[in-house]
């Protein structure tokens, strides 16, 4: 790594946190605009959003490595969970509870994303992040608990949050098999199989028809809150891993519990507050990771963008002079044992 470039752990926070934004500011706007509107007709406009901007997004097989046949089933089971299930029941759960509670209830996603990563892709959990996550269970517990005093149907909205936030964990966790193709391809993919989903499901169940200012700004909020975010999620989980990205995107909710106050809602009791503390308590302690030991890399062949000052990619070209700045091709490491911080990312996928 070049004096000049950014940490991965800077870089991928930085982009986690970008990703974070855009999505967390959609929440409160899509309960706001929303209103009315079916959830599968809602969910397909959104995603209908996020597959135009990502038509502009993509890039050439030189710069990034393409989407496979290989990939489709992880692309058909990453639009079930992350652009059917999950928008579906986040939608359902902002008409009948706050938009405040629903955007901290959101930060429950990272504690599935980093149980999920553990399980299939062995990322590091120790002691700190287990602490992480048991503080977001808890800030959790502590909104369900306030949305109770309230009355039935906040908690089942409550609960529909949860449901969705279970679906993008899940989504998320798959997403990282891809982190490494076109962020673009894979978010035009994505998006095209859930608004044909969703929008046969709205036909299905006769939902009625948005006014076209209705539709023109729920598309608007689904190109920046899910398609941009989207790109600038699988760049994050390229450079730091699923677990640690979605736990820098746990600030999503908070970023959307402000939006959703600055929008008018008052909604704000000390249980509430007392939950949000608990749950950025929880994202701070993953923040603060440090992860330094030596490790092997094992002989390996793949293709990913990439580029020749980062420690990793020392080889050859077929030309004599090697290309400067971020390219994408096949491409061999020789095994090799060393020692630097690092994050389960591609390249640091090792146990432990």
């Amino acid at each position: 790594m070049t004096g000049g470039s950014l940490s991965p752990v800077l870089r991928g926070g930085l982009l986690a946190l970008l990703a974070a934004a855009l999505f967390g500011l959609s929440t409160p706007l899509v309960q706001l605009w929303g209103r009315g509107v079916g959830p599968f007709t809602t969910a397909g406009l959104l995603y209908g959003g996020a597959g135009l901007v990502a038509l502009f997004l993509r890039r050439p097989k030189d710069r990034e490595a393409q989407l496979q046949r290989s990939d489709a089933g992880r692309l058909l089971a990453m639009a079930l969970f992350g652009a059917v299930i999950g928008p579906v029941a986040l939608v359902w759960g902002l008409q009948r509870t706050s938009g405040t509670s629903a955007s901290l209830m959101l930060t429950l996603e990272a504690l599935f994303t980093a149980l999920l990563a553990w399980r299939l892709y062995s990322e590091t959990v120790d002691r700190r992040v287990v602490l992480a996550m048991a503080s977001l269970m808890a800030g959790g517990v502590v909104l369900a608990f306030d949305q109770s005093l309230q009355g039935t149907v906040q908690l089942l909205g409550l609960a529909a949050v949860m449901v969705a936030t279970a679906a993008w964990g899940v989504d998320n966790t798959l997403s990282r098999g891809v982190a490494d193709r076109d962020p673009g391809q894979v978010v035009l993919a994505k998006s095209g199989l859930g608004v044909i989903a969703t929008f046969f499901l709205a036909v299905l169940f006769a939902e009625p028809l948005p006014t076209l200012l209705t539709a023109g700004v729920l598309l608007g909020i689904g190109a920046t809150g899910y398609g941009l975010s989207l790109r600038f999620y699988l760049l994050a989980q390229r450079t730091f891993g699923a677990a640690r990205t979605g736990s820098v995107f746990a600030f999503a909710p908070l970023m959307g519990a402000v939006g959703a106050f600055g929008l008018g809602e008052r909604a704000v009791s000390a249980l509430l507050v007392l939950g949000g503390m608990l749950m950025l308590a929880g994202v701070v302690l993953h923040l603060i990771e440090s992860h330094d030991h030596a490790h092997a890399h094992e002989a390996l062949e793949h293709e990913h963008v990439h580029a020749h000052d980062d420690g990793h990619h020392d080889h050859d070209h077929d030309h004599d002079r090697k290309p400067q700045g971020t390219h994408s091709h096949l491409h061999k490491h020789a095994a090799l044992v060393h020692r630097h911080p690092h994050v389960p990312d591609l390249h640091h996928g090792h146990k432990h």
